[in-house]
C-alpha cells in the first residue's frame, strides 16, 4: 500500500482505489440550500467515501476500498503538475494485481480535459472512472454520494476497461465526455457519440464498446516544462492580433475554436497560417459541442475532428510532449 493510502477493509480480496482531487463533489457552503456560492475542494476523499450510502453492504460482501488524496483543488485551477500526479498515481494502482479498478473524484469544470489526457496517456485495460458533482457536499441536494457509489460500482465490473466518466447514472467514454451545462446535475454529454451506457439498480446497461487505444505512456509527461499551448476563438470581428502576441511570447501550439464546419475568420486565418509557417502547431476545433469537422472544407489548417477546443488543446499538448520525449 502506498504512503497516504488508507484501507477501508484490509481483509477483503477485491480492491477499488478512490483518488481524491477536489472539486465541487468535495465543496462546502455555509447554507445547505446554497448550490452556487460554495468553496470547492474542502472535504477529504475519506470523508466522501464514508458518506456514500450502501457501501457498508458492499464492503461486507468482499469489496476492499482504499482512499488517497492526490490533490485538493477547484478543477478550474487544474495544472499540468496535478495532471501528471493524477496519471502517476492512477497508473501505480492500476498496475496492482489486487486492484480491480480506480475511481477519481474530480471537479466538473475540467473533467473533460483530465479524462481525455488519461485515456490518451494510459488507455488502461482496467476501469479508470472519473466522477464529479454539480452540488457541493454540504447541499441538501448533494449528488456526489450517488455519483461516487456509481463510480465504485463501475470500477468493480470485470468487463469494464478504459477511462470512463459517470455522472447522474450515465456512463461516458473519457475521450468523448464534455460538460454542456453549468447547473443541471446531468451536465455532461459526448456530442454525437452518445453515452456508453447507464447504471441502473447496480447494473450496467451498455450500449456500445468500452474505450480502447494505444497508450502514449507516462514517460510523455516527464518533461519539467511543458509546451505552451493556447486557445483563440474565431468570431465576428476577429483579427490576428492575439496570435501575433502569442508568437511574440514563444507559444508552441495554438488551437482555434472555429465557427461552422471548422471555418476561421480571414483576418485570423492569415495570422494562424503565418504561425504554422514559423513552426507553431495549429489545430482547428469546433467551438460548439457536437458534430465533427467534415473533410473537404477550404481550410488548410489541420482539424481536431470532433474534439472540443479544450480537448484539442490537450491533444496538441500531448503531441508536442511526445515529440520532446522522442527527441
Amino acid at each position: 500500500m502506498s504512503e497516504g493510502t488508507e484501507a477501508r477493509d484490509a481483509g477483503a480480496t477485491r480492491g477499488v482505489v478512490v483518488l481524491g482531487t477536489g472539486g465541487t463533489i468535495s465543496g462546502k457552503a455555509g447554507d445547505a440550500h446554497d448550490n452556487v456560492g460554495y468553496s470547492a475542494g474542502l472535504v477529504g476523499v475519506g470523508d466522501l467515501v464514508d458518506g456514500v450510502p450502501g457501501l457498508d453492504t458492499r464492503v461486507a460482501a468482499g469489496l476492499r476500498l482504499e482512499v488517497e488524496q492526490v490533490a485538493q483543488v477547484d478543477s478550474k485551477d487544474m495544472s499540468h503538475a496535478v495532471w501528471r500526479r493524477i496519471a502517476e498515481r492512477a497508473a501505480f494502482h492500476l498496475n496492482r494485481e489486487d486492484v480491480a479498478g480506480v475511481v477519481i473524484t474530480h471537479g466538473t469544470d475540467t473533467l473533460e480535459e483530465t479524462a481525455y489526457l488519461l485515456q490518451r496517456v494510459l488507455a488502461p485495460s482496467k476501469p479508470l472512472v472519473l466522477t464529479a458533482a454539480m452540488r457541493p457536499a454540504s447541499s441538501s441536494e448533494a449528488d456526489g454520494p450517488t455519483n461516487l457509489r456509481h463510480a465504485i460500482e463501475l470500477a468493480c465490473l470485470p468487463e469494464a476497461r478504459g477511462v470512463l466518466a459517470v455522472v447522474a447514472g450515465t456512463v461516458w467514454a473519457g475521450h468523448e465526455v464534455r460538460k454542456v451545462h453549468p447547473y443541471r446535475t446531468d451536465a455532461f454529454s459526448a456530442g454525437d457519440a452518445g453515452a456508453i451506457g447507464y447504471l441502473e439498480e447496480g447494473r450496467m446497461r451498455r450500449l456500445r464498446d468500452w474505450p480502447t487505444g494505444e497508450p502514449l505512456g507516462l514517460a510523455v509527461l516527464a518533461a519539467e516544462i511543458w509546451p505552451e499551448v493556447q486557445i483563440v476563438v474565431s468570431h465576428g470581428g476577429a483579427d490576428g492580433r492575439l496570435v501575433d502576441l502569442l508568437l511574440d511570447a514563444g507559444v508552441q501550439g495554438i488551437v482555434v475554436a472555429c465557427t461552422g464546419n471548422g471555418t476561421v475568420h480571414d483576418d485570423l486565418r492569415a495570422s494562424l497560417m503565418r504561425a504554422a509557417r514559423e513552426g507553431v502547431a495549429v489545430l482547428r476545433a469546433l467551438r460548439h459541442g457536437s458534430g465533427v469537422i467534415l473533410p473537404g472544407s477550404v481550410e488548410s489548417l489541420p482539424s481536431a475532428e470532433g474534439l472540443t477546443p479544450a480537448q484539442a488543446r490537450v491533444e496538441l499538448l500531448l503531441r508536442l510532449l511526445a515529440t520532446m520525449h522522442r527527441a
